[in-house]
Order: structure tokens, then C-alpha cells, then sequence
């Protein structure tokens, strides 16, 4: 039997006191998708059935390109910070857990490194 209070024993073995931060971002990116999926969905209507030059004239204005970027970092972050929660209440064995953040991860920034490269591409080309 341990000489050790209940609130000794529980020390150490609660949060890691960085679910605020993970929450906040959640929804600082979710508030900031809110008016760039309206300005993403009037876009793609503004160039639906249009040829690849006038997309990418439309992308080539700087407002455009850089509010693509916008939304496509915020999207993946925010995707990312869901599949992150998810993985972390519902992957049961720690080493699977980790193995499927750390892919969660590189899966995140190669894809986004690719969409903004893309996007940057399209724009300066145009």
C-alpha cells in the first residue's frame, strides 16, 4: 500500500495541458474557412466551364491565388486537427497511434505543399 494522497497518485497522469491550444486552433480555423468556402464556391461558379486560360488568368490575380492558398492551408489544417482528435480517442494501441499521426502528418504537408506549389504554378504561368 502506497503512503501517497489521491491527489498524489493523480499527478502526472492527467492532461498534457495542450488540448486549449488544439481546440483553439480548431476553431480559429474553422471561423476563417467560413467566409473562404463562399468565396471558394463563388469562384468555382464565377469559372465553371471555363477553358484552362481564363482559370488561369483568374488565378493569376494576386487576390485570387493568395485566397486559394488561404483556403487551402486553412482546410488542411483543419482536417488535419479533426483526423488528429480522432486518432487520438478512437486508435487504441499507442504504437499504432503514433504510427498513424506521423503518417497524418507527412500525408498533411506533402499534399499541401503540392496544392500551393500548384496553385502558385497556374498563377504565374497565367
Amino acid at each position: 500500500m502506497a503512503m501517497r494522497s489521491a491527489l498524489g497518485r493523480a499527478r502526472g497522469i492527467g492532461s498534457a495541458k495542450d488540448g486549449f491550444h488544439h481546440w483553439w486552433i480548431e476553431r480559429l480555423s474553422a471561423i476563417a474557412l467560413v467566409p473562404l468556402t463562399l468565396w471558394f464556391a463563388s469562384a468555382v461558379i464565377s469559372v465553371a466551364g471555363a477553358d484552362y486560360a481564363t482559370f488561369s488568368a483568374f488565378l493569376a490575380k494576386p487576390w485570387n491565388a493568395g485566397l486559394m492558398i488561404c483556403f487551402i492551408c486553412a482546410g488542411f489544417l483543419h482536417g488535419k486537427m479533426g483526423m488528429e482528435v480522432i486518432v487520438e480517442d478512437y486508435v487504441e494501441p499507442r504504437c499504432v497511434q503514433v504510427a498513424v499521426r506521423i503518417f497524418l502528418n507527412i500525408a498533411v504537408y506533402v499534399l499541401g505543399v503540392i496544392s500551393v506549389v500548384s496553385v502558385l504554378t497556374v498563377a504565374v504561368r497565367g
